[in-house]
């Protein structure tokens, strides 16, 4: 199986504060679980679905990312840029198909199969099973949750906020969504006006988040369709989450 037509473009920038000493002498995307990298790990599950485009935004130790093979473009203000920056980065990359996916995240094939599945201008992954894994990784599941409310017809009318109950999340955003090309024309429009206004929901360009470039697009009637999936991924920000039980288990999932 070939996916030819569609490009990867993962963002690796990060510094991975959160994890030293694991980070002082590598990107946090080349963190080790169980002797591989998760940027292995996710390579891996790509190349499973035959996503053999792929292009890396790298920033901190971007050299080390040469050894996969693929094509690099550095985000040299990667220590003062946040990852909508990153993203634009590659903007000359952002046509046709595309998938987006963060660095210090691994899924299954299961995953990113339904998102291949997707025909929406912007889609986006969410973990309905999600309250399950955020408590063992947080002692209040509020403290590291966002809003995420989805309407009846899949579509996401609100993403990234601070929620105030666990009723407002129905869903974990994962960081990893496809865009068509119509969808990429969309936040190019959203990002551009952005650096003139200096304005992503109260956010310049440079500190936005893609959950504020994710807000922007349905503030402005895009839809955003939330793509629903059942755990089997992990995330890893802390160096708790890279030593945890539940991470080693939930790592196996998401194995070819």
């Amino acid at each position: 199986m070939q996916n030819k037509k569609i490009k990867v473009i993962l963002l690796v920038a990060g510094e991975g504060k959160r994890l030293r000493p694991y980070t002082l002498d590598r990107p946090k995307c080349m963190v080790e679980i169980e002797g591989k990298s998760l940027i292995e790990r996710q390579l891996e599950v790509l190349k499973n679905e035959g996503l053999n485009d792929v292009v890396m935004i790298g920033g901190y130790n971007c050299e080390m990312l040469k050894k996969y093979g693929y094509k690099i473009i550095e985000n040299s203000r990667y220590f003062e840029t946040n990852m909508l920056w990153t993203l634009f980065c590659a903007e000359g990359e952002l046509e046709g198909d595309v998938i987006v996916s963060y660095g210090d995240i691994v899924y299954s094939k299961r995953v990113i199969k339904a998102l291949l599945d997707s025909n929406s201008d912007i889609a986006v992954t969410i973990d309905k099973d999600w309250e399950s894994y955020w408590r063992s990784r947080n002692e209040d599941p509020l403290d590291d949750a966002e809003t995420l409310k989805i309407r009846k017809d899949g579509t996401i009318s609100e993403i990234g906020q601070k929620p105030k109950s666990l009723d407002e999340i129905e869903g974990q955003y994962m960081g990893l969504m496809k865009f068509s090309d119509r969808g990429l024309k969309q936040i190019k429009e959203i990002f551009h006006s952005s650096i003139k206004d200096i304005n992503i929901l109260g956010k310049d360009a440079e500190n936005a988040y893609m959950t504020d470039l994710l807000q922007a697009a349905i503030v402005q009637n895009n839809k955003v369709m939330a793509v629903p999936v059942f755990g089997e991924w992990i995330e890893v920000d802390t160096v708790s989450d890279l030593q945890s039980t539940t991470t080693k288990k939930r790592i196996q999932l998401t194995e070819i």
